[in-house]
């Protein structure tokens, strides 16, 4: 099973007034439920993790826009410097994929992918994956038999709508709580949070399309 850093479901998070927080954003957030240093160190592990295993793999690493983006970036950066400053490298590409399954606060059963390269181009590679929604894209993406499919996700929540499935790599066990920040949104806003936070419920209203 892999190893993960996780937050209790009574964990209230930590007071906004003790981190740097967008102004527009201070009424809409309970709380810091994990600070971004906590978040670079974790994914730096995560990279290290990810180096030792794959060593000598061709890998294509697939971010899954637009929430992965962030954790996506920062993991490649930490791999990219374990590949200059170690006996074991691995050799990269990378592509991107988006996909939608929520709608405001709901995850819905309809998985839509928009965008992204002709997934027949990873046939026959190596894939770490980052990114939600999972078992309907590796249902795609086994379907161009690639030799093996590695899944890393920054967030793991627990609650009862879950189908079971554990990535191989994980960050962050969660509470099932709506969260937001470091790429993550609702209805395109907080994205540019810093830290990963809980989101108010009046904000669900005030942001709802």
């Amino acid at each position: 099973m892999a190893a993960f850093l996780e937050i209790s479901d009574d964990c209230r998070g930590h007071e906004l007034g003790l981190f740097c927080v967008p102004k527009h954003y201070e009424e809409d957030l309970d709380s810091v439920i994990i600070p971004n240093g906590l978040i670079k160190d974790r994914t730096e592990r995560l990279a290290r993790d990810i180096v030792r295993d794959m060593g000598g793999h061709h890998i294509v690493a697939l971010c899954v826009l637009k929430g992965g983006y962030k954790f996506f970036a920062d993991l490649m950066d930490y791999i990219k410097t374990l590949n200059q400053n170690s006996d074991r490298s691995v050799p990269m590409t990378v592509d991107f994929i988006r996909l939608k399954s929520y709608s405001n606060d709901q995850s819905t059963n309809c998985v839509k992918v928009i965008g992204g390269d002709e997934l027949s181009a990873l046939s026959g590679k190596d894939i770490v994956e980052t990114g939600r929604t999972m078992e309907t894209l590796l249902t795609l993406l086994n379907e161009c038999r690639p030799k093996m499919v590695k899944v890393v996700s920054l967030l793991v929540k627990r609650t009862p709508r879950s189908s079971g499935y554990r990535p191989d790599y994980i960050g962050f066990e969660v509470p099932d709580k709506f969260l937001v920040g470091y790429a993550l949104d609702y209805n395109e806003y907080f994205r540019d949070l810093s830290h990963i936070c809980i989101l108010s419920d009046s904000a669900k209203e005030k942001y709802k399309v």
